[in-house]
């Protein structure tokens, strides 16, 4: 059992990241040199040569990569050969665009397959281990094919057979993986369909796209040479878990006699069955039908193998409580379960007991994913999943009409999050919400009350304040206005703002000593590594009529950042230093940082947050998905460096970054927005790097989006220096539309993942007419009736009367009274 254990868990980290050592790509780059001295040492390599590379190879490339920590524990070696830099005669050809990859042993090639054979990781992975066990997986097309096996396995073997529509699918993945470690145990059998899946009891062949059957050939005689094997089908999804589990049923006894364990009640009995979460079914016997409840046990043990244990229990030691009106009883998996008694009438209900206890769960998840698939977005779906798991509210306050007043009046600070049961994004938050006031509980921060109140319950209140969306989160303080939380729905962020909002805005610094603390963190230690960047507002005496309206916009800033003001006689020699006019204000980004200086038009405090806001922005910030909104509301064309994670390219990503940021002083990059992602910080900027190319080019990447003046995206060529010179070089051509587009980011609406349900048609389809009358169209026409009869009551009367005689062949007065409309009116 523990060997069994150790296999699946080998296996399963094959096809894991989790299992790895680290995060470095198994995917070698060779050398000509490196290439024909590997093929020497005998060993098995799978290599792709290459040279341009297009959104499909691209893709391919990425998925080569990930198959090379599979393959790795498989001894196969994972390559890629550049033959724009290396040639390798028969195998760098004169094509632009290569799709062979070549698995090798030793110096010879086994085969070649097309990149759209092995088109992912599931197709790479099953196809090699196809070939490399070509000698050991008989593949056969017809009955008489796999008669040859079994006869050549009789009393020698037990068969695999497995079935797949379509080589490289996953299940063709998790079979090769499976004949790779039991080949020796089992011959293991591959067909794609056709009569074989007949010979196999198959009655629908085309609804059947995977499955696998055990046939008991090594206790089959020889001599029965013409009869086929027992056979035995997994009943379940062709899955590695699955089919290891299987084969190991396969081996655990047909039915277990406790003849020798005769104490041992149902409860206590423990077989490898219960380890793999297979159902128990005891029979229990009596000397004189010993016989017979053998026969029947071996019965319902073969059409029940692979489903369930069947255990035949004696009834001689007086040890054995068992009621005598039960002649069976089964136990269900889990840690537990009970043992549940019954009367055995015939075979076939026992059969359908466990066919209809085997698949509850199975078929429930499936339901359950059938729903997820129609779900609009990714937090509706997220929270659906978790709609078992209950939050523990008792680190909020649960706040209602009666007590919301008190609560924001006794606490220094107060945050509340305003929610509804039914809006998905507010579940999603609230486990974070819950997260941030344990983790200000554990800080020991006594004068922050985080409450929730529910709008659904307590709609009253949630009018009263003004909540126009959900989820909602303002902080309160007594005698104060409300403050709005505007950042990011997340535990890090909420917790940033809180922590921000309990400190004075501004802080009133009253000597050089205090500046200097105040601008390199020392003077709030505690929080400088949550807000690194300060601004200080610089005046010459507190008399200064712009004083009130910096506090103004001190206090809006509360939460976003540490803002202080120093007004003193010292500020005007600081400006001087600083080549700004009074009033100013210095930005610090830290310690390490630069200080830069910014002259202040006072009119008013919202004016000036705006101001502030922009001042904070880095001249060449790393973006994330916390900070892009901020620098997209520059509308600046965006200069967009995107580097890798790869731990040798520290150094080379640092000498680039710091060839960017000398530009910055230059004024030549003014109509950009110079900036950078780290892909390995911000996984999500790989997505967007593809989007913008259509592939993933070799890192570093230097790209200009021009997101806000059509969309065009240039690309700065791979395999050029990054470099100033260079680069300054290829920006001209771009604004000369001398450089072509590498690509366009067309700006699609957003629309749900499933079409709009109408609910208005489903109504008319049960009562007709029933709905119709609220469309859109009969709208239009009793306007366009009102609009119509409004005209003509403005309008003269021999007017109307000319008009009606128009439309009267007698040219006599229409004298028929208008008809009353009893539609329903919306207006």
């Amino acid at each position: 059992m523990a060997w069994f254990i150790c296999v699946v868990i080998l296996l399963l980290c094959s096809r894991s990241e989790q299992c790895t050592t680290g995060n470095a790509s198994k995917l070698i780059e060779h050398t000509a040199a490196h290439f024909f001295e590997k093929m020497q040492s005998g060993k098995m390599y799978f290599i792709y040569f290459g040279k341009q590379v297009n959104p499909t190879i691209g893709l391919f490339i990425e998925q080569l990569e990930k198959s090379a920590d599979v393959l790795e524990d498989y001894g196969i070696s994972v390559a890629k050969v550049n033959c724009t830099n290396e040639h390798i005669a028969k195998y760098c050809t004169g094509k632009k665009l290569m799709k062979k990859v070549y698995l090798f042993r030793g110096g010879n090639v086994l085969k070649s397959f097309d990149t759209d054979t092995v088109f992912d990781v599931n197709a790479i992975v099953s196809h090699v281990l196809f070939t490399v066990l070509f000698d050991e997986v008989r593949y056969v097309h017809t009955i008489a094919e796999l008669q040859s096996v079994e006869r050549a396995a009789k009393g020698k073997t037990d068969i695999v057979l497995g079935h797949v529509q379509v080589l490289g699918l996953p299940e063709h993945r998790a079979l090769m993986e499976t004949a790779f470690v039991y080949g020796v145990k089992y011959q293991f059998v591959l067909t794609t369909g056709g009569p074989v899946l007949t010979n196999m009891g198959v009655e629908d062949i085309s609804s059947l796209t995977a499955g696998l059957w055990f046939l008991h050939c090594k206790g089959a005689s020889q001599s029965q040479h013409s009869d086929p094997c027992p056979h035995t089908a997994l009943r379940r999804a062709l899955t590695t878990l699955h089919i290891y589990t299987f084969l190991q049923l396969m081996e655990a006894p047909l039915v277990v006699r406790s003849q020798s364990e005769a104490s041992v009640e149902p409860s206590e009995v423990n077989m490898v069955h219960s380890h793999l979460q297979v159902p128990l079914l005891f029979l229990f016997s009596q000397p004189h039908t010993v016989a017979l409840d053998r026969v029947t046990a071996q019965t319902l043990a073969w059409r029940l193998r692979g489903q369930v244990g069947l255990v035949l229990i004696h009834r001689e030691s007086p040890d054995v409580k068992i009621p005598l009106e039960y002649n069976a009883a089964y136990r269900l998996p889990g840690e537990g379960s009970e043992v549940k008694y019954l009367i055995l009438n015939n075979l076939e209900e026992v059969i359908d007991l466990f066919r209809d206890e085997s698949t509850p769960e199975e078929e429930e998840d499936d339901d359950n994913w059938a729903t997820l698939d129609v779900l609009d977005d990714e937090v509706a779906e997220s929270v659906y999943r978790d709609r078992g798991q209950s939050l523990d509210m008792d680190a909020v306050t649960e706040l209602t009409a009666d007590t919301f007043h008190s609560a924001v009046a006794e606490s220094d600070y107060t945050v509340v999050l305003f929610y509804v049961k039914w809006d998905a994004v507010s579940m999603a938050f609230m486990q974070s919400y819950i997260e941030v006031s344990e983790s200000l509980e554990d800080a020991d921060i006594s004068d922050v009350e985080l409450a929730v109140l529910d709008c659904g319950e307590w709609t009253d209140v949630c009018s009263a304040q003004k909540i126009r969306s959900f989820p909602t989160v303002r902080l309160y303080r007594p005698q104060e206005p409300n403050q709005p939380y505007q950042g990011m729905l997340g535990t890090e962020s909420l917790n940033r703002f809180i922590m921000l909002s309990r400190l004075v805005s501004p802080v009133l610094l009253s000597s050089p000593d205090e500046v200097t603390s105040f601008l390199e963190g020392d003077l709030y230690q505690r929080h400088a590594a949550i807000a690194p960047v300060t601004v200080l507002g610089l005046f010459s005496s507190t008399a200064d009529a712009g004083v009130p309206v910096f506090k103004e916009a001190a206090k809006a800033l509360r939460g976003e950042t540490m803002v202080g003001l120093f007004a003193d006689r010292q500020a005007e020699i600081w400006a001087v230093e600083y080549s700004v006019t009074l009033p100013a204000i210095l930005v610090s980004r830290g310690p390490t940082g630069q200080t830069e200086a910014h002259s202040l038009n006072l009119s008013m405090p919202d004016q000036l947050v705006t101001h502030i806001q922009r001042a904070l922005l880095d001249t060449f910030p790393e973006l994330t998905v916390e900070n892009l909104p901020l620098y997209l509301e520059v509308k600046k064309k965006l200069l967009l460096l995107f580097v890798g994670e790869e731990e040798s390219g520290r150094k080379g990503n640092k000498r680039i970054l710091d060839d960017m940021r000398s530009l910055l002083n230059t004024g030549l990059l003014n109509p950009y927005l110079p900036c950078w992602i780290h892909l390995g910080r911000t996984p999500a900027g790989k997505a967007v790097l593809e989007a913008y190319l259509g592939f993933l080019p070799l890192l570093p990447a230097l790209v200009v989006s021009q997101l806000a003046t059509g969309g065009e995206v240039f690309h700065y060529p791979t395999g050029r220096p990054l470099m100033v010179q260079p680069i300054l070089q290829w920006l001209q051509r771009v604004e000369d539309g001398e450089e072509p587009p590498a690509g366009v980011i067309v700006d699609d609406k957003w629309m749900p993942s499933m079409p709009f349900y109408d609910f208005l048609s489903v109504m008319d389809q049960e009562v007709p007419g029933y709905a119709s009358q609220r469309s859109a169209k009969t709208k239009t026409n009793r306007i366009e009736r009102a609009e119509g009869e409004k005209e003509k009551s403005s309008s003269g009367g021999g007017e109307r009367q000319a008009r009606t005689g128009a439309h009267n062949p007698q040219g006599s007065p229409t004298t028929k009274p208008p008809q009353t409309s009893h539609h329903h009116s919306e207006l």
